[in-house]
C-alpha cells in the first residue's frame, strides 16, 4: 500500500478542515491537514509530497502568501500543485496574485472542488 498523500489541506478553520476531510475521505482521497503555512511547511520537510495542497489565503501565523513564497524557493516542494482557498476578493479575481493553480472562492462548492482535484489526482478505487 502506498502512503501517500492525495491532498494537503492547509486551513485554520477547524470547521472547514473537518468538512473538507469529511467529503475528500469519503471519496478515496488520502489527506493530511496542517493548520497553517509553517506547520504545512514542516508537514512537506518530512513527509512524502502531497498531490496537491489546498491552501488558504488568510491563516494567523504563516499565510498563503508566505507559504507559497516559502514553498517556490524550496525545490524539493515547488512544483506540488496548489489549489487556493480564499473570501479574499482581490485574490480571486487575480489568480496570479497567489500564483496558484486554481483559485477557489469560500464557501467552496464542493463540485467545483471535486473537478479541481480530479485534474491532479485520481484517489485509489476502494
Amino acid at each position: 500500500m502506498s502512503e501517500r498523500i492525495d491532498v494537503l489541506i492547509v486551513d485554520d478553520d477547524v470547521d472547514m478542515v473537518e468538512s473538507l476531510r469529511d467529503v475528500l475521505t469519503d471519496r478515496g482521497f488520502a489527506v493530511a491537514v496542517a493548520r497553517d503555512g509553517q506547520e504545512a511547511l514542516e508537514y512537506l520537510a518530512s513527509a512524502p509530497a502531497p498531490r496537491v495542497i489546498l491552501l488558504d489565503w488568510m491563516m494567523p501565523r504563516c499565510d498563503g502568501a508566505t507559504f507559497r513564497m516559502r514553498q517556490k524557493k524550496d525545490a524539493t516542494i515547488a512544483a506540488i500543485p496548489v489549489v487556493v482557498l480564499t473570501a479574499d476578493v482581490q485574490v480571486q479575481t487575480k489568480r496570479h496574485a497567489a500564483d496558484a493553480q486554481v483559485v477557489l472562492c469560500k464557501p467552496v462548492e464542493i463540485a467545483d472542488l471535486l473537478r479541481v482535484l480530479r485534474t491532479f489526482t485520481r484517489p485509489d478505487a476502494s
